[in-house]
């Protein structure tokens, strides 16, 4: 039985040589994007606007800072995540996952003023309308 499966299984209590022969990338408590490091984005050219939806799981609406500044769109999230498990042996572990995680993404066309932010089961989707470009017009003359 590999130390994946040995950790998953609930009648199995985990060793030190198990966590040595694991790496914290294994375990299932920790969040998608506190095992790369950073979150994952979309952004999609929707015309008009960009669409960027972020994956942010375990964390609270109230730990993301968004913010535009000089054309570059910051995204921050605060996470934090304890977990406690004990069997009847008296075996227990208490782990924990916290951290803040930061991505800048740069649009030099989008209107400041139009932003619109969501945050809803863990995905962030924000709408960045895109400025309206002064159109020059040829002026007949009669």
């Amino acid at each position: 039985m590999n130390t994946q499966n040995k950790i998953q299984n609930k009648n199995y209590t985990p060793t030190i040589f198990d966590f040595f022969a694991s790496p914290l990338k294994d375990f299932d408590f920790m969040p998608t994007f506190a095992k790369s490091g950073n979150f994952k984005c979309d952004i999609k050219d929707c015309g008009e606007s960009y669409e960027l939806k972020a994956d942010l799981p375990g964390v609270k609406k109230e730990d993301i800072v968004l913010d535009f500044n000089d054309h570059v769109l910051s995204l921050t999230a605060k996470h934090h995540k304890e977990s406690e498990n004990k069997d009847e042996k008296g075996y227990m572990i208490h782990e924990r996952c916290e951290g803040t995680y930061t991505r800048q993404f740069r649009f030099d066309d989008v209107n400041a003023d139009d932003i619109e932010a969501k945050f809803d089961n863990g995905e962030l989707c924000v709408k960045l309308t895109k400025k309206v470009e002064d159109k020059s017009n040829n002026i007949c003359i009669h």
